[in-house]
């Protein structure tokens, strides 16, 4: 009698273990946050900024023009919270943004490609002489290095797990590779 009743809360016991042992831990991913920081810092980056407020009022003209609420929020309060910012990735924007201007006759030829992880890669290169493919080389790691510490900085501005950078580039990517307007 004993032994059914053994084999019952052992059962019982190794079903709870699994049961408990099965835990899900979901990463929070703020993808459509990380998207609208990609839109604002590569449009800097690339000059196309208009003022931060007014390109807000754009994006959010439907929502703030159908509620009350929209009347008594200021733009600054809409941009508190899709503005992602420290002294590092200040510091990292004006440096690709200058590096930008130095590279955007390769992109105009086509030599310069935007890859689907977020950095750049030289494309055919074969019309460029020897320094000037050196020169580019530099450009080119120089620019994927601070694109690299830029999703690194978003990352810790976000409160975003590390293992998910590679994902911000992947978002990040899909900015890079629109069209200059």
């Amino acid at each position: 009698m004993k032994t059914p009743r053994k084999t019952f809360w052992i059962t019982a016991m190794l079903f709870s273990f699994i049961l408990f042992a099965c835990v899900t831990i979901n990463i929070y991913f703020p993808a459509e946050k990380v998207e609208s920081v990609a839109e604002e810092i590569v449009d800097e980056i690339r000059g196309q900024k208009t003022d931060g407020d007014q390109s807000l009022l754009k994006k959010n003209r439907l929502s703030i023009s159908s509620t009350l609420a929209g009347f008594l929020c200021s733009p600054a309060w809409a941009a508190d919270t899709l503005t992602v910012s420290n002294p590092t990735i200040r510091a990292l924007k004006e440096s690709m943004k200058a590096r930008y201007a130095r590279m955007r006759p390769y992109y105009d030829k086509g030599v310069l490609k935007e890859k689907k992880d977020g950095y750049v890669a030289i494309g055919n290169a074969s019309g460029l002489g020897l320094k000037e493919k050196r020169d580019l080389n530099s450009l080119v790691s120089a620019e994927n290095s601070d694109r690299e510490r830029l999703y690194q900085e978003i990352a810790k501005a976000m409160d975003i797990d590390p293992s998910q950078v590679h994902r911000i580039g992947e978002i990040f990517a899909k900015e890079w590779q629109k069209p200059v307007r």
